[in-house]
């Protein structure tokens, strides 16, 4: 199989077997070609070169609908759903359930509730979409893929948007598909799933495909050095020795409508500050409430030693406060334009200093940050969204990073990206903070929370229930705390 867009070949020469009962993973770093490649095999593109054969006999797919049909199935990385309708509206959309001349809607609500509860989805048939949480629309999602038996299954990241028990749901879900004999293909930068799911890997390169091999054969660290075709250096830079100066950000008492309760927390220069809990927990919302995205209310804000009354996001970003949002597709990029107004549109006054816009100092900024946090690209010309995830993540970073803000937060700084470019954002807070800048980092994977903060706050049920510092921060003693809802006491 080949791809090319034009002169641009994004795959090339990449030849596959899938077997019954098996889960193929498929590898490499953002960019590799594997979301392109599952696109081909599912019908969504057509393959400039090469063939499909199923049981032996050629097979052409025009769209998704007739790869569906043949029963080859995708479950996309992105969101597809229609927020104005319910679970079960989604679920069925396009293939409804008929009752004489009407929708049969008990019908469609039942078989909805039955698959809901076979992946682990805690929303019912008549949730609206729209008022779902993003983990929550992945596993809808998911439940569509799987309404109908299917002989092929194709998951391209699922589980980057999900906690981890729900995580454990899904993997289940793929080892039940398997005892059924179905054969999946599994795309993962979390290569600790790889290892407990996958078969057989196969591995792809800059679009090429490097080889395949029993899973057996391969622990994570070979993996991730396949995938980048080098050794890898340390994942993660040196915990700082910085003594820490004056608080930079103090909040004292905020609660956020339908999120955190009563949270204080203190951000000083020099540190990174995790934020640690279950999906549901709070995390976003206190982040959100704080910088003025949701309602909230304060006992009191100081920034750098003033203290502040609530603002807007921009008034925030104005006096040094900059929040990355967790959903860069959603609300942190314009996925149809090019990479400049990307870039520049919360800093228009560096690049827009008259009645018209500067394009040599736009132009310049763009290539600037191609050049400073390593974006990788064909043309600065291309769309946000031809952009792949790493570094669509590292155009967010370098847009926040234009208002020269001494406090950042980042929310989900690596979901969805590979261990190549999770390496470059983790070196690039530590360049950030050894110049004097506090950084909060809200994740949901525990080995960066472990890896990159100089303490750890912990949440649950939207409050903060322990603090964590030094030996203290582990994977062990966060989830406790996030499960059980109780302050980390050491041991005697």
């Amino acid at each position: 199989m080949a791809k090319a867009y034009g002169p641009i070949t994004v795959l090339s020469d990449v030849t596959l077997d899938i077997h019954r009962g098996e889960v193929h993973a498929i590898i490499g770093e953002n960019g590799a070609g594997k979301s392109t490649l599952m696109k081909l095999l599912s019908g969504y593109v057509c393959p400039t070169a090469g063939h499909l054969a199923m049981a032996g006999r050629p097979v052409e797919f025009s769209n998704s609908a007739a790869a569906e049909a043949a029963g080859v199935v995708l479950v996309h990385q992105e969101i597809l759903l229609a927020p104005d309708l319910t679970v079960a509206e989604n679920l069925f959309l396009g293939r409804e359930l008929p009752r004489g001349l009407m929708v049969d809607d008990r019908a469609m609500n039942q078989r909805a509730a039955e698959v809901l509860a076979s992946i682990g989805a805690h929303c019912t048939p008549r949730d609206r979409v729209g008022d779902l949480s993003l983990a929550q629309r992945q596993l809808v999602q998911i439940g569509r893929a799987l309404l109908e038996p299917r002989k092929v299954v194709i998951f391209d990241e699922p589980t980057a948007v999900l906690a981890n028990h729900e995580v454990a749901a899904l993997l289940d879900v793929v080892r039940g598909l398997r005892a059924q004999g179905v054969a999946v293909l599994y795309i993962s930068h979390r290569l600790d799933e790889v290892e407990a799911l996958a078969d057989r890997i196969t591995v792809l390169r800059d679009g090429k495909m490097i080889g395949t091999w029993p899973a057996v054969s391969l622990i994570q660290r070979q993996m991730a050095e396949l995938m980048v075709g080098r050794k890898l250096d340390v994942l993660y830079p040196p915990k700082r020795s910085q003594p820490p100066g004056d608080p930079l950000l103090v909040v004292e008492h905020l609660s956020v409508d339908h999120g955190a309760v009563e949270a204080s927390l203190v951000v000083r220069p020099g540190e990174v500050l995790g934020i640690g809990g279950m999906i549901g927990s709070g995390r976003t919302e206190l982040f959100e409430g704080l910088i003025g995205l949701r309602p909230s209310s304060a006992g009191r804000i100081e920034l750098a030693g003033c203290p502040v009354s609530r603002r807007s996001v921009r008034e925030w970003r104005e006096q040094g406060l900059a929040y990355l949002t967790e959903d860069r597709k959603g609300k942190g990029l314009l996925l149809d334009e090019p990479l400049a107004p990307n870039l520049t549109l919360q800093a228009l006054d560096q690049v827009h200093p008259g009645l018209a816009l500067d394009h040599r100092k736009e132009a310049a900024a763009v290539q600037q940050a191609v050049d400073e946090y390593d974006i990788r690209v064909g043309s600065v010309h291309l769309s946000a969204g031809q952009l792949s995830g790493g570094n669509q993540q590292k155009l967010l970073l370098a847009k926040v990073m234009m208002s020269e803000p001494s406090i950042i937060i980042i929310d989900e700084p690596t979901r969805g990206i590979d261990i190549g470019n999770k390496s470059q954002i983790y070196h690039f807070i530590d360049q950030l903070v050894r110049l004097g800048k506090g950084c909060i980092v809200v994740s949901s994977e525990l080995p960066e929370l472990v890896g990159i903060a100089d303490r750890v706050l912990v949440m649950r049920g939207g409050r903060i229930v322990t603090e964590l510092t030094d030996d203290e921060i582990t994977e062990q003693n966060i989830v406790y705390a996030a499960t059980s809802g109780e302050a980390y006491v050491a041991a005697s």
